[in-house]
């Protein structure tokens, strides 16, 4: 983890705060469906679920982190910022 701190845009901010309200939401659900022993498939189908919504909040994450923070730091002459993008997408294709 960096120290590096991102200011986002109101929109974005709700957008990505909601997204993961819904994600804790859903979490809960399932520890929820375990605790009162749910049928294994309804689980693992929630749990997909689930990654599906991480999945898209990484996508929403990620393409205002390239149209912001890695744009601005190409403008600005940092070269650094390709190779964080290079790690980062490695890090996420696991």
């Amino acid at each position: 983890m960096t120290d590096k701190k991102k200011q986002r845009e109101e929109e974005t901010y709700k957008s990505l705060i909601n997204r993961l309200s819904r994600i804790e939401g859903q979490v809960r659900g399932v520890r929820q469906m375990v605790e009162t022993d749910a049928y294994c498939v309804d689980i693992l189908t929630q749990v997909s679920a689930i990654q599906a919504a991480l999945n898209a909040f990484n996508k929403e994450l990620l393409g205002n982190h390239i149209r912001t923070c890695v744009a601005d730091g190409i403008r600005a002459g940092d070269d650094e910022i390709i190779g964080e993008l290079v790690t980062t997408l490695q890090k996420l294709m696991k």
